[in-house]
């Protein structure tokens, strides 16, 4: 195993008496005490490039990574309205461990559809004893993210595993590491890997601007032994109708609008505290200039605007989960989300853009660090281009077309 962030340990800790969360309250109350932490270092972390071990034991420690777990499981089965709550309150506090646990939730999706009765009770014991997974993401050098060499075939009478991926967000903090590759069919399997098993490499080698502290870098399998059991048939994905991609767009969707809420609020600190007023506005303060006031209120109408898109998004999914999903529910479903998706991507963008405008150059300086908002905004809005949002918008409102659904989500 591979870990070059230096000090941070090669290995997850094992996680001690984890909490038990047993309602939806209580996983907002228990968001709400980690978000007040976290926040306290965020800048720190990102321009120093701090991984957050520390940080994401906590949160294993706290329960939250369990929250949906089926009730017949031993887990509080939260509504989706509170889990794209859980997820904006974290990434307001710091959006990359808003983000790293993002792609755990996606793999308890996909469990919950497509496990056994057997493979849910095991897999969901280590879930609420605190275990995280992580994500062995698409493979870089392919002509779509559809495609991969990553293989999964018998040798010997064993399943061995092979291929290198990369984005592999919360891998490298993560007991179980998932990934996609090809069986001997050449069908799409979700294989769980422990991150301690031979021939697993995990190389901390992400790099970009933005997000800086996700550790999104490679994850390499060299002929690593799977056990039957821990093999999911994801490509039955899409072949039904189902939920796990909308949910994982839902996901995405509340960490764009935490970014923004944090953007917003550092842009009204600064103002208040810090900015000098322009000269020819003859004002004493910059928190007075009438164009700022139009700009904050502009800001606040578009945020108060996405954040309620985004909880009726999320409610339209509860609703949806409580029936059979059928082509059109599902279809629904990744309508409504992909309205939240729109407008979490502007007005994260919007926001951490406008903080410089209204907060000045002196914002632009390295030791405040608010340049973190933007990168983060710009490097996390590019999960499925919003551009594709407005098409399958219009598609479905003007032709009838269902959404697409993909193996990948």
């Amino acid at each position: 195993m591979t870990d070059t962030s230096g000090t941070a340990p090669v290995l997850p800790r094992p996680i001690e008496n984890a909490h038990r969360i047993t309602s939806d309250e209580a996983a907002i109350a228990a968001a709400h005490l980690l978000a007040e932490v976290f926040a306290e270092d965020a800048s720190q972390r990102d321009r120093d490039r701090q991984l957050p071990w520390a940080e994401l034991d906590r949160y294993s420690a706290s329960g939250l990574g369990a929250i949906t777990v089926p009730r017949e499981y031993g887990g509080a089965d939260v509504s989706y309205v509170t889990l794209a709550e859980v997820f904006r309150i974290l990434s307001v506090a710091d959006p990359a461990l808003g983000q790293i646990p993002q792609n755990h939730f996606g793999v308890l999706g996909v469990i919950r559809e497509l496990a056994t009765p057997a493979q849910k009770k095991r897999i969901y014991a280590q879930i609420l004893a605190g275990q995280r997974l992580g994500n062995a993401g698409p493979e870089r050098g392919t002509p779509t993210i559809l495609h991969q060499t990553t293989t999964l075939s018998t040798e010997q009478g064993k399943l061995r595993l092979h291929g290198t991926r990369f984005y592999s967000t919360g891998a490298l903090f993560a007991h179980w590491i998932p990934t996609r590759a090809l069986d001997e069919q050449q069908r799409s399997v979700q294989v769980l890997v422990a991150r301690d098993t031979p021939g697993v490499e995990v190389v901390d080698d992400w790099n970009g601007f933005g997000q800086r502290t996700t550790a999104s870098g490679t994850v390499k399998f060299n002929q690593v032994a799977v056990d039957p059991d821990n093999v999911l048939p994801v490509w039955q994905l899409a072949d039904r109708p189902g939920l796990s991609g909308p949910v994982s767009q839902l996901i995405h969707a509340a960490i764009d609008t935490g970014i923004a809420r944090a953007a917003i609020d550092d842009t009204i600190r600064y103002v208040r505290e810090k900015s000098r007023p322009w000269i020819d506005s003859g004002l004493e303060r910059a928190s007075d200039d009438p164009y700022t006031l139009h700009a904050i209120g502009r800001l606040q109408i578009d945020l108060h605007a996405t954040e309620e898109i985004l909880r009726e998004a999320a409610a339209e999914i509860d609703t949806i989960a409580a029936a059979p999903i059928t082509a059109e529910s599902s279809a629904r479903a990744s309508v409504a989300v992909a309205h939240a998706k729109i407008l979490s991507t502007e007005i994260a963008l919007q926001a951490s853009e406008k903080l410089f405008e209204l907060a000045g150059s002196s914002a632009t300086r390295a030791a405040p660090n608010l340049g973190r908002h933007w990168r983060n905004a710009r490097v996390h809005t590019l999960h499925d281009p919003v551009r594709w949002k407005y098409h399958l918008l219009g598609n479905y409102e003007l032709n009838g077309a269902l959404p697409r659904r993909h193996q990948w989500n």
